[in-house]
């Protein structure tokens, strides 16, 4: 009697074993690599601090990163935009930024802990519109000869200097929001966190109110 039936049956057994276990043993090792990666997957939809690196972010430039699903700017103010803000204030709804739209510890007419980097939502306060960044001041900005440099909301027409604070007589009703920040280093910021000693002040004082999301019509 052959055994040629019989070797081939046990070959085919044998190569079908090996090839589950080496299947399973794929989907043992991949699970631990999959876990890892839930918890930071978890955090980002939660709100967890986002670090932003700022160490190649040139004067006059912006970055635009993601915290809890809203686009966050990071402003490198020139000294020539810095000096454009204190003569603004006839211009602007609040100009001292008295509204809860900023953490505490920020401060000043540049609304910043340091005033060379402006961190604001980019979102208008009206309907929650982005912004387009008009930074260059006048002509070449499309606005007009006197425009400072700022940010213009296309939607309906509201506008907020280079410290995010409101126009009168646009439709959005408050300045852009500050997020809580803070300084790790002189080149790395973190969204989404107080600074050291700043946090039990931030909870005792008001807290940003946000996007507006019922507003009225331009």
């Amino acid at each position: 009697m052959s055994t040629d039936g019989v070797d081939k049956q046990r070959r085919r057994f044998l190569i079908g074993l090996t090839s589950g276990v080496g299947a399973v043993g794929v989907a043992f090792a991949a699970t631990p690599f999959v876990l890892s990666m839930l918890p930071s997957a978890r955090a980002r939809a939660a709100g967890a601090p986002v670090e932003v690196d700022i160490s190649k972010l040139e004067p006059g430039q912006l970055l635009t990163v993601e915290w809890r699903g809203k686009p966050v700017w990071v402003l490198r103010r020139t000294p020539a935009m810095l000096a454009t803000l204190p003569k603004l204030a006839g211009d602007l709804a609040d100009p001292n930024s008295e509204n809860a739209q900023q953490p505490p510890y920020v401060k000043g007419v540049e609304r910043a802990i340091q005033p060379e980097y402006f961190v604001a939502i980019g979102l208008c306060t009206h309907l929650g519109c982005s912004p387009e960044q008009k930074l260059e001041a006048g002509k070449a900005s499309g606005l007009g000869d006197d425009w400072p440099g700022g940010f213009f909301c296309p939607c309906h027409g509201s506008k907020f200097d280079l410290a995010g604070r409101v126009w009168k007589n646009v439709p959005a009703p408050t300045n852009l929001v500050i997020p809580p920040h803070a300084y790790l280093s002189d080149t790395q910021i973190i969204i989404g966190k107080d600074p050291e000693g700043g946090q039990k002040t931030a909870q005792a004082g008001h807290r940003p109110t946000g996007v507006q999301t019922d507003g009225g019509n331009a």
